[in-house]
């Protein structure tokens, strides 16, 4: 499940820079990244539910940020659909800033990412 997670945490935020960078936005080949980025995010923000290393077995405060992650996708999803360009485009970076403020805190010492580049603390 964590190899899972990191693969699609790194693919989306790969995806998603690019998606943000990328310009126009609105064509079809945006919108079908977007429903990938949607779906690579889900694989991301779900499982992390079920990986509770960090706290004891425990929810610890990343869990906000899948929670957060959730959120955004939701409103993002129904902002485009209500025709809000701008609050789409600001709940999706919100997504993409969350994607890397946790990708971030993976790589610290003690953490999973940590031991897989040798810099773990024991």
């Amino acid at each position: 499940m964590i190899w899972a997670h990191l693969v699609a945490a790194l693919a989306a935020l790969c995806l998603g820079v690019f998606q943000l960078l990328r310009d126009p936005k609105g064509d079809v080949w945006h919108k079908r990244r977007g429903w990938v980025w949607v779906g690579l995010m889900l694989v991301v923000a779900l499982p992390s539910f079920w990986m509770r290393s960090l706290n004891d077995g425990n929810f610890s405060w990343i869990h906000g940020l899948s929670v957060w992650v959730l959120f955004c996708l939701v409103m993002a999803i129904w902002s485009i659909r209500q025709g809000n360009v701008r609050r789409h485009a600001a709940f999706m970076a919100g997504t993409l800033i969350g994607v890397g403020l946790a990708g971030l805190f993976a790589i610290l010492p003690g953490r999973f990412i940590s031991e897989i580049l040798g810099y773990s603390i024991p």
